[in-house]
């Protein structure tokens, strides 16, 4: 097995902040792993690199398998700013053939309820977004349905960074409506970062809530293990 892990945002001559980042960033990848032989290509996500993840599999059909860890269903705007240091108006997290993919924005009417100062739980912000710009959702929508990877995902109800059993469903349902292979593994109890087998707990964040407990993260992680392992086996 051959594995390799790229910066996507944040390097040398890269967007600062996730926006507008070309989805050749991540075929590209796949080319390379092809030339060294890969006859089956797996790609493993988290939360953006989730999105980023299944939209790859949508775009390339050299992709056999996904796995989404806190996955969304839809194309959210940029986090932080783009190439010209500006996070505002908002725009894509996503490009395409130099075109940025339909988005949700955020509503930045948005407050917190915690006001003391520490960390901060966004789930209700893209929740509100969602209400706010429910016109703008269905051209959003990540059309998994077309992708022919095989889709394992992965997700917590207690996620505090944003819905992501809720959008793991819709991606499920979404798959399911056309007969497509589709698995999904989930904790009511666990949140936005699952640990798998191995992993330490994750450290806090002096900024956001992640939700779950490091028990049920870890009771996620070991209970997508054994389908994370099968779903990258080589298919001979």
């Amino acid at each position: 097995m051959t594995a390799m892990s790229i910066r996507w945002f944040g390097g040398p001559g890269q967007s600062p902040g996730i926006c507008e980042i070309p989805l050749e960033t991540f075929t590209a990848a796949v080319d390379l792993l092809r030339l060294n032989g890969a006859r089956r290509i797996g790609i493993v996500g988290t939360s953006k690199g989730a999105e980023a993840a299944l939209l790859t599999a949508v775009h390339d059909p050299r992709v056999d398998v996904v796995i989404a860890m806190s996955p969304t269903s839809r194309v959210w705007c940029n986090v932080g700013p783009g190439r010209d240091g500006a996070g505002h108006p908002y725009r894509s997290s996503w490009t395409w053939r130099g075109r940025a993919l339909p988005f949700v924005p955020l509503d930045d009417s948005w407050t917190s309820a915690g006001q003391d100062g520490g960390p901060v739980a966004i789930r209700g912000w893209y929740e509100l977004s969602e209400r706010t710009f429910a016109d703008l959702l269905a051209p959003a929508e990540i059309p998994v349905e077309d992708a022919r990877a095989d889709l394992l995902l992965v997700a917590g109800g207690d996620d505090a960074m944003w819905p992501s059993l809720p959008h793991a469903e819709q991606l499920a349902r979404r798959r399911r409506s056309v007969g497509a292979t589709v698995r999904l593994i989930a904790r009511h109890d666990a949140g936005h970062r699952p640990r798998l087998p191995g992993e330490s707990p994750a450290s806090a964040s002096p900024h956001f809530q992640y939700g779950g407990t490091p028990e049920a993260d870890a009771l996620l992680g070991t209970a997508a293990w054994p389908h994370v392992l099968d779903a990258l086996r080589s298919r001979s």
